[in-house]
């Protein structure tokens, strides 16, 4: 690993951040008490999360292996959120040792530990980009002092999209992610997980509240509005659908049973 910047700047302690309420779903020990406090308030009203964060890991997983076997050797994460074994380049450098990996996060904590701890395959290469994912051209800039972008890229935004508000500014969500696959070479891949109100509307409902409160952002979207993010692509059977029913394996199929997981998620090619 390379590593894009020198010094971590400073972590804001103050506020919970989108990465470290994850960890904490997630069992890590990566987060701070302000991000433990919202985690379980929400945990508290809204018992379907524990079960999404573990679906959405299981689905990057799958998804990446699927899009490596492929034949796709370079993979772009952005929002990678702290490292969690095996992350997107263990699993990515598994099936294809020679696979290039880069991150992007913009929380100081998550570059400190993608420095430490994100180390790849000795075929291969596996770096970190600290940049925001609205800063377009500054993260593509990056990723390709590591990527080859004239060549397929397998892009992945997993539970990042609904984090993100409209820009009155500039670009919606949709115009955002669409900058990107634009600058993809065909024959890349877009993998993405978004939460929907859809499939349990008060629990996600009240979830919404307990982040915008913390001063977080968070959209669910419906099924129409996460579909509109692979216009222009082929998506990969079985298409767009819950997390854990994406192409499931047995443990994907044993945790079904537990409830509802309010979580879309699919995979589509740039033609």
């Amino acid at each position: 690993m390379t590593g894009s910047e020198a010094a971590p700047p400073a972590v804001d302690t103050s506020r919970p951040h989108p990465a470290r309420v994850y960890d904490w779903w997630l069992g890590g020990k990566d987060n701070y008490p302000v991000d433990e406090a919202l985690a379980r308030r929400i945990l508290a009203v809204d018992a379907t999360v524990l079960r999404g964060a573990r679906a959405n890991r299981r689905f990057m997983h799958r998804a990446v292996r699927t899009v490596a076997e492929a034949g796709t050797r370079q993979f772009l994460d952005v929002g990678t959120g702290i490292p969690t074994e095996p992350n997107l380049h263990q699993v990515a450098q598994g099936v294809a040792p020679d696979a290039k990996v880069v991150y992007a996060d913009n929380d100081p904590i998550v570059l400190r530990h993608a420095q430490a701890l994100l180390h790849g395959s000795a075929e291969g290469s596996t770096d970190y980009v600290h940049a925001d994912v609205r800063d377009v051209d500054t993260l593509l800039g990056r990723a390709a002092e590591c990527l080859d972008l004239t060549r397929p890229v397998a892009l992945s935004l997993v539970a990042l999209t609904h984090y993100l508000d409209d820009d009155p500014d500039g670009d919606d969500v949709h115009g955002l992610l669409k900058r990107y696959v634009d600058a993809l070479a065909p024959g890349s891949h877009l993998i993405l997980s978004q939460v929907t109100p859809d499939l349990s509307p008060q629990d996600v409902a009240k979830a919404t509240e307990h982040f915008h409160r913390s001063g977080v952002p968070f959209h669910p979207r419906p099924l129409a509005d996460f579909r509109r993010f692979f216009d222009g692509l082929e998506l990969l059977g079985p298409g767009v659908m819950p997390a854990s029913g994406w192409r499931p394996e047995p443990e994907d199929v044993a945790a079904q049973a537990e409830g509802i997981v309010p979580v879309y998620a699919g995979v589509a090619r740039k033609p």
